[in-house]
C-alpha cells in the first residue's frame, strides 16, 4: 500500500496534544503493549502514554462509546485519546478524528465517537485519508492509529477532510442506552443511563429483579443489589460486598429496564 503524504503543521495543531491515552477492547495479550512500544519509538521521550482502560467490551463500540464521556470527565486537558474497538478492521470503514476543545480524539468510523459528540456540539470531526506504506489487515491499532497519534502530538495534520457529523456511523444512536455496557473486575454493571438524569427515587429491573438506588455500599446490607451513581457519573448496579454479574446472570449488552417512580398522592 502506497503512503498518502502528510502535510506540515496545521492551525489545528497550534496547541497539540502533551500525553496519549489508550482505550481499546485489547484485553490481555500482547496488543496494548505492542501499541505502546510503537509510540514509544515515534514520539519523543517526554510524551506519556497512559493505557486507561484495555478491557472495553470487544467488538461493541455501541457499549463502550457510552463510557468515553465520562472517562474523559475530568481528564487533564491537551490528551489525544486513541480509541480503539474496530470489529471492521481491515475494511473500508472510515478513521475519524475529532478536536473537542483541547483534546483530541482518534477512533474508528463505527459510533464509537458518538455519545461523546451528542455532548460537545462544538466538536470538530474530521475524516483522516492518509495511510502509512505499511499496513496490516488486522491490527490498525499498531498500524494506523498509533503513527497518527505521533503525528498530531508531533503537530503534524495527515490529509483529511472536515465531515458533517449527522453522515456518521451511529449519527441516529440515543445519547443514552439502557443497557449494560461494561463489568469490571468486581462484577459491578456500567450502564449508559447518566445517574443523574435518573434521579434518586428511579427503580432499575434487570434480570426480573427491581434494583432501587442507594448512595454507596455500605449504606446497604451485605448481599443487597443496588444501583448508584458511579464515578464515571454513569448509573451502576451492583453488590454488596458481593458480584452483580455473577448474582443476576448478567453481561455486557443485557438490557436494563427503567421503572417511574410512583404518582403521589394528592
Amino acid at each position: 500500500m502506497r503512503a498518502t503524504s502528510l502535510p506540515i503543521v496545521s492551525p489545528l495543531l497550534d496547541a497539540p496534544p502533551r500525553r496519549i491515552a489508550l482505550l481499546t477492547d485489547f484485553g490481555r495479550g500482547p496488543y496494548v503493549g505492542q501499541v505502546c512500544l510503537r509510540l514509544a519509538g515515534l514520539l519523543p521521550a517526554a510524551v506519556p502514554v497512559i493505557p486507561l482502560i484495555s478491557d472495553l467490551a470487544p467488538w461493541r463500540p455501541d457499549l463502550a462509546a457510552y463510557l468515553l464521556p465520562g472517562l474523559l470527565a475530568d481528564m487533564p486537558a491537551g490528551t489525544l485519546y486513541l480509541c480503539v474497538v474496530d470489529p471492521g478492521v481491515g475494511s473500508d470503514r472510515g478513521v475519524l478524528a475529532m478536536r473537542r476543545d483541547a483534546d483530541w480524539l482518534l477512533a474508528p468510523d463505527n459510533g464509537l465517537l458518538l455519545p461523546l459528540l451528542h455532548r460537545s456540539p462544538q466538536a470538530l470531526v474530521y475524516r483522516v485519508t492518509w495511510r502509512p506504506a505499511q499496513l496490516s489487515a488486522s491490527f490498525h491499532g499498531r498500524d494506523l492509529f498509533a503513527p497518527l497519534a505521533a503525528h498530531l502530538v508531533q503537530g503534524i495534520w495527515p490529509e483529511a477532510a472536515a465531515v458533517d457529523r449527522e453522515t456518521l456511523v451511529g449519527a441516529d444512536w440515543p445519547a443514552q442506552q439502557s443497557v449494560i455496557c461494561y463489568v469490571d473486575d468486581y462484577g459491578n454493571l456500567m450502564t449508559g443511563l447518566d445517574a443523574d438524569d435518573l434521579g434518586a427515587e428511579r427503580v432499575l429491573m434487570a434480570a426480573g429483579q427491581r434494583i432501587a438506588r442507594a448512595r454507596t455500599f455500605s449504606d446497604v446490607p451485605a448481599g443487597q443489589a443496588f444501583w448508584y451513581r458511579n464515578s464515571l457519573g454513569l448509573a451502576e448496579i451492583a453488590v454488596n460486598q458481593g458480584r452483580a454479574g455473577d448474582r443476576l446472570s448478567l453481561g455486557a449488552g443485557a438490557a436494563v429496564a427503567i421503572i417511574e417512580p410512583p404518582m403521589l398522592a394528592r
